[in-house]
């Protein structure tokens, strides 16, 4: 099938998460995005995207979170499938619970 390339989005409180990481942190996020924007779409469909649904009590469904395993770093991001644009909602450094609060708060 054609790839899309998806549109990228940043609420503005991700691109304050973004912009608080250090150069080389931003460089790895970046490369992440660019990966994961060729296939945005939840794992079920063949894609690149975790679907988190309902995590330790946060109600996180239509969020999808990629993991940036030797950085330490978790992005979360829903998918506007209209415009085809991936929409960040957190970039953290943080452990599961605290992106998930966060994530929950922002969508």
């Amino acid at each position: 099938r054609d790839r899309m390339i998806w549109d990228v989005e940043y609420i503005p409180e991700a691109q304050q998460d973004f912009d608080r990481l250090d150069g080389s942190q931003k460089k790895i996020v970046r490369k992440a995005i660019e990966k994961v924007r060729q296939n945005p779409l939840p794992v079920e469909e063949g894609d690149y995207g975790k679907p988190l649904g309902n995590k330790d009590g946060h109600n996180l469904t239509g969020l999808l979170k990629i993991k940036i395993l030797a950085a330490g770093i978790r992005i979360v991001y829903k998918l506007e499938r209209q415009g085809e644009i991936m929409v960040l909602v957190v970039i953290g450094m943080r452990g599961d619970d605290e992106v998930y609060e966060i994530a929950e708060k922002r969508k």
